[in-house]
């Protein structure tokens, strides 16, 4: 597969469990929490320097930063939604919102929507710190979320195998089907806005067209297992995908193009399951795993 260049530059050590939330701050920066519910801050130029800014007694994930007021929203497993303050590293605001996990944060306009192990969508508003409304969509978890803010609408990937799109005028539902065979785990709305991309359990890439009621537009085997998480870049012509089976591939976005994996054996990649990406900048992406480590890698994409 010529034309992509992998460089690992460094791993970033000191979570003591599985590391299963990112959540970008800048270009540079970046925080990180898991099974240990230690929440990191790190410059991606120094690995040796983490900033641990909180600890919480539950797994933790799903983070989300709101950098205009550097607060950190932190999914805490059966306890609800925690608000740190990462330059005083203090809790400014909690809300009990739900007994069981939060597994995606994402903000839109000054709310945020969490979705949860319950089947819920709750949307919270980020200022005032307070639950405005609950969508009760099925009985089986909410996975992920996916925000597209020109047709002001909503994706929510479930764990019984349906994407729900949800109007975010009035929270109405739109459409609804089945995804995949099994739970889908990862969505994204192309930087475009015309596709969304979904995940699943079952190792499956699909891509939908958001302009065309999201009919499906390609279907690919991305992985062995399970994949976890996908992330585009900032140019929205390409896409990463974590998995299970201890890979990252890189997509191209318009025709699903398989163009690299990066694994233990060619690159010294994770021993385990991956389980969260970022594609923080222009050549960099970062990824966390089962085996406690966080990878920068350095990417370039020549002529693809």
């Amino acid at each position: 597969m010529p034309g992509v260049l992998v460089n690992k530059v460094y791993d970033f050590k000191g979570h003591r469990d599985a590391v299963f939330a990112l959540a970008p701050a800048d270009g540079e920066h970046f925080f990180s929490s898991g099974g240990d519910g230690l929440i990191a801050g790190w410059n991606m130029h120094r690995p040796d320097q983490g900033d641990l800014i909180a600890r919480v007694p539950n797994s933790v994930y799903a983070l989300h930063y709101i950098p205009e007021r550097k607060i950190l929203a932190v999914g805490h497993n059966q306890d609800g939604v925690h608000f740190i303050d990462v330059e005083k590293k203090k809790e400014t605001a909690s809300i009990k919102l739900t007994a069981n996990s939060i597994f995606d944060i994402q903000p839109y306009n000054n709310l945020l929507f969490i979705g949860d192990g319950d089947g819920s969508i709750f949307i919270v508003d980020a200022i005032q710190y307070k639950t405005i409304q609950k969508i009760s969509a099925c009985t089986q978890s909410v996975r992920c979320i996916a925000i597209n803010h020109p047709t002001k609408e909503l994706a929510a990937g479930f764990s019984d195998n349906h994407i729900r799109i949800y109007s975010l005028n009035d929270y109405s539902l739109k459409y609804e089907w089945p995804a995949h065979e099994k739970s889908v785990f990862g969505l994204r709305f192309s930087p475009d806005n015309k596709f969304l991309i979904s995940v699943s359990r079952d190792a499956h890439i699909r891509k939908w067209k958001a302009y065309e009621s999201y009919q499906m537009s390609q279907d690919v085997v991305g992985h062995i297992y399970a994949i976890n998480n996908l992330a585009f870049s900032p140019d929205g012509k390409h896409f990463i995908t974590c998995s299970m089976d201890k890979t990252i591939k890189i997509w191209r976005a318009d025709d699903m193009k398989l163009l690299k994996v990066i694994d233990h054996s060619r690159h010294a990649g994770h021993r385990t399951s991956i389980n969260k990406v970022l594609w923080l900048s222009e050549h960099r992406i970062i990824s966390a795993s089962d085996d406690r480590n966080i990878s920068v890698w350095d990417i370039h994409i020549e002529n693809q």
